[in-house]
């Protein structure tokens, strides 16, 4: 009965947290690309704008769901339902603490990586349902981008998985130790290329979640808006929070491989608070690079991953391991 009531506790603060998120990321980005372009960014519905995820959200709600005449409309229907599944099960294994867990699992990075994977599928669901020739370009290319990346991330992860000898995310974290220079990102007594490592992951996290400039699926110029051109109401709001959790989630992990998780940086009072300063920090990266560089090319992006990220990533892993082996 205990173990029932803290999974219906963890369950509603998993909901709390990832409503509050995927609400005040959009305006933490629409200020952020305001601030950038030297705007103000939104500022009418309440102070400073707090207000406009609230009033956006009842816009979308209020729409009508329109069903394009050439769509599928099964797939259509599911996809973008489709796409919130995964992200909502993955905070499920997320570590925002030692002891502020849903539930430890001793296989959650393999756990993470195997969800994390049915993005792309919706995403192709979502196109090809859409009977949209603009959507079904998108959805392949979003496939083709998911699969390039993901392939040297799933590298890179072998990476600390060698140096931890665990698939457990919390006992990764434990194993980093609490002081900065025993994070796997500056653990250059097990690989010396760990801080390259750690950008190649943040690399493929961008790529992942479709952020500029890696956003080839919805590129407004060559695609109208992507593989959601027919969506409206709250099918296109499903898939832009979608896009928002899965951003929560790639910043979750690379705090958890790389920077520690919940560990302080001076070896004081770890916990939940210094989990969410280093996720919250990376967000803001993403969100400072959205608005500052710009869209790459389809070909540089999957020359990007094939010729140079990929070939990286396997040299990176025999080093890892020779060194392992060696030392």
């Amino acid at each position: 009965m205990n173990e029932l009531i803290r999974l219906l506790a963890y369950m509603l603060g998993i909901a709390a947290f990832l409503g509050l998120n995927l609400a005040y990321l959009g305006w933490v980005e629409r200020k952020g690309a305001g601030h950038f372009q030297r705007r103000t960014g939104p500022k009418e519905v309440g102070p400073y704008g707090l207000l406009q995820p609230l009033a956006d959200g009842l816009k979308l709600m209020s729409k009508q769901l329109v069903v394009p005449t050439n769509a599928d409309r099964p797939l259509y229907m599911c996809a973008p339902i489709l796409i919130m599944v995964p992200s909502v099960l993955l905070f499920v294994a997320i570590p925002f603490g030692e002891h502020l867990v849903p539930r430890e699992f001793n296989f959650g990075l393999i756990m993470m990586f195997a969800f994390a994977s049915m993005a792309g599928l919706s995403i192709l669901i979502g196109g090809w349902g859409s009977g949209n020739k603009y959507s079904l370009i998108a959805g392949t290319r979003a496939v083709s981008q998911n699969v390039a990346y993901e392939i040297p991330m799933l590298i890179t992860a072998i990476n600390i998985v060698l140096i931890t000898g665990s698939l457990d995310l919390n006992e990764i974290v434990r194993q980093q130790g609490s002081y900065i220079w025993n994070w796997n990102v500056f653990r250059l007594d097990k690989s010396i290329l760990m801080p390259v490592s750690f950008l190649v992951f943040f690399i493929c996290s961008l790529a992942e979640t479709n952020r500029t400039p890696f956003d080839l699926g919805e590129c407004e110029g060559e695609l109208v808006a992507g593989y959601h051109t027919e969506y409206g109401g709250m099918g296109f709001g499903l898939f832009m929070m979608a896009e928002y959790a899965n951003l929560v989630i790639g910043c979750s992990l690379t705090t958890v491989l790389f920077l520690g998780g919940w560990q302080c940086p001076f070896g004081l009072f770890p916990g939940p608070h210094w989990f969410l300063l280093k996720m919250y920090f990376l967000i803001w990266c993403f969100v400072w690079i959205r608005w500052t560089y710009p869209r790459t090319t389809f070909w540089g992006l999957l020359n990007l991953s094939w010729k140079y990220l990929i070939p990286f990533s396997l040299v990176n892993l025999l080093l890892t391991a020779l060194f392992i082996k060696v030392f």
